[in-house]
């Protein structure tokens, strides 16, 4: 199997979006996510869908349908370099092993050194490697 992850990365990027995800859904559905300091909008949408189709064909890679779409505002962070971007935000965190009997937190990002993250929850202090978590969302600023 292709490094299809690695393809998608180094396509969104030369085209100037920064590549946060991408899944495999039901029926043939391959949706890529993309963000860009600007946002995103549909012409960004277009102009990524256009040049990612041209690489499966030439790569042979299987899907029925491409979706690109912007995270959303509860972006998913997955890399460091995501969670230094949105330093001061507050997030939602779920750590793959229990802490304390404890595996989901919500906090402020404090800082990030390396692979380990402090969260501020509530005027607490909580360290955790970024490594550790299963998942971590944005939560909306409204």
């Amino acid at each position: 199997m292709k490094d299809i992850s690695g393809l998608i990365e180094k396509t969104v990027t030369g085209l100037g979006y920064e590549f946060v995800d991408f899944e495999r859904a039901g029926r043939g559905l391959l949706r890529v996510f993309i963000d860009a300091p600007a946002g995103v909008g549909v012409e960004d949408c277009a102009a990524v869908s256009h040049q990612l189709s041209r690489l499966f064909a030439v790569e042979g890679i299987d899907y029925d349908r491409l979706e690109i779409s912007s995270p959303g505002l509860d972006r998913t962070l997955k890399k460091t370099a995501d969670f230094e971007r949105f330093a001061g935000r507050e997030i939602k965190v779920r750590l793959r092993v229990p802490r304390a009997g404890q595996r989901n937190f919500v906090g402020r990002i404090v800082s990030v050194s390396g692979d380990k993250l402090t969260l501020d929850a509530d005027g607490l202090a909580i360290e955790m490697e970024v490594s550790g978590i299963d998942r971590a969302n944005l939560i909306p600023e409204i």
